[in-house]
């Protein structure tokens, strides 16, 4: 199992409350993360997972966990890629 380590930097808004506005010690922490940015027309895709699960795991689970979130990556940025020849398609040229 996972420990958890306080997050850096300021809690996000609303963090720290209950839903009937009292104080709650749950903290946010980002455990996982897929990040799709472009240049231009280039898409990259790249995943994360916070440092103490990739620590807690067995090789077989790291090996495992690294395969399917490539997969992720690759989906996630060939969809955005997709979405981005539709709203932005080639303009033709005047070679």
């Amino acid at each position: 199992m996972a420990t958890q380590n306080p997050p850096s930097g300021k809690p996000p808004e609303g963090a720290g409350k209950s839903p009937n506005g009292e104080a709650d010690t749950a903290q946010e922490v980002e455990l996982l993360k897929v990040e799709v940015t472009r240049s231009g027309r280039k898409v990259n895709a790249q995943w994360a997972i916070h440092p103490q699960i990739k620590h807690d795991l067995s090789p077989d689970e790291w090996k495992e966990v690294s395969d399917l979130m490539a997969k992720v990556a690759g989906i996630v940025g060939h969809r955005f890629a997709q979405v981005l020849g539709e709203a932005e398609p080639d303009q033709p040229g005047t070679a």
